[in-house]
């Protein structure tokens, strides 16, 4: 059954772009948003219907909530946050103004998207599903990744308890743990911060590894957004979709780790 899906932060290159498409091929109606619609333009020329939405903005969410009430009849069958951003710099380094804006936007505007589009959920005739896009970061606790570890550990966590909240509703919510995808993180990264560590950082004498890592210059393959869009959109099509999904490279691992005791861990951490 073809259903109506809105999802987050689908400018071209990036993982919500990869889900838009995986939709549509399904044969699924995608309204694909982006703060500014002229970075889709893929997904524009693919025939999909592309929306403006920034998510920090109420008015912004408010105006699109009305947009696709008019165009479905005042229902959504699935919303998927999947807007974020990254930061990494060792916590000692860290800019508290940066991390304060990392988590309003991979926590709070998480939360306010879903309230204000939950009337159109509760409308879904055959109940509906809220999915957030959070990563293997948290489980694996990796060095200068803390800020963005952290704020996608505390949207598990919020995820977790909202699939409580509004299982009474026949909303089903399920947490989208990412790993490892080629994807805009990094560049968007580059582009908005330095990759150099603060001239008295007490981590100067490895900088070097340490800017590989803030550049997301890893050794890794990763998993090409189109393989991991595809599997992704296969697990959320099950008639019962799993609580959380791990889809990427690592994820496995992740997924295991959190089986382990932290020692072990901390050790393989500490000796890299």
């Amino acid at each position: 059954m073809a259903r109506t899906i809105l999802i987050t932060g689908c400018s071209d290159g990036g993982l919500g772009a990869a889900l838009a498409t995986a939709f549509q091929q399904r044969g699924d109606r995608v309204f694909a948003t982006a703060r500014n619609p002229a970075k889709m333009p893929s997904l524009k020329a693919a025939g999909m219907e592309t929306l403006a939405l920034d998510v920090l903005s109420d008015d912004s969410i408010k105006a699109c909530v009305a947009q696709v009430s008019s165009l479905t009849g005042g229902s959504l069958d699935m919303l998927i946050n999947n807007a974020g951003a990254g930061y990494s710099m060792p916590l000692m380094d860290a800019d508290i103004e940066e991390i304060d804006k990392l988590f309003r936007l991979n926590i709070l505007a998480v939360i306010r998207t879903t309230q204000l589009f939950l009337p159109l959920l509760r409308a879904a005739e055959h109940g509906a599903m809220v999915v957030n896009q959070t990563s293997v970061v948290t489980v694996l606790n990796m060095p200068w990744q803390a800020s963005y570890g952290a704020s996608k550990a505390g949207l598990a966590s919020i995820t977790a308890t909202l699939r409580l909240e509004l299982e009474p509703f026949n909303i089903k919510v399920v947490d989208l743990r990412t790993g490892a995808v080629k994807s805009m993180l990094f560049e968007n990264m580059r582009k908005r911060y330095e990759t150099e560590l603060p001239k008295d950082s007490i981590y100067k004498p490895i900088e070097g590894k340490i800017s590989e890592v803030i550049a997301g210059d890893f050794s890794m393959e990763l998993m090409e957004p189109n393989t991991w869009a595809t599997r992704v959109v296969g697990d959320l099509s099950k008639q019962s979709p799993p609580l959380q999904i791990w889809r990427g490279v690592s994820a496995t691992q992740a997924w295991l780790a959190s089986f382990f005791p932290a020692w072990l861990f901390q050790t393989a951490w500490s000796r890299r």
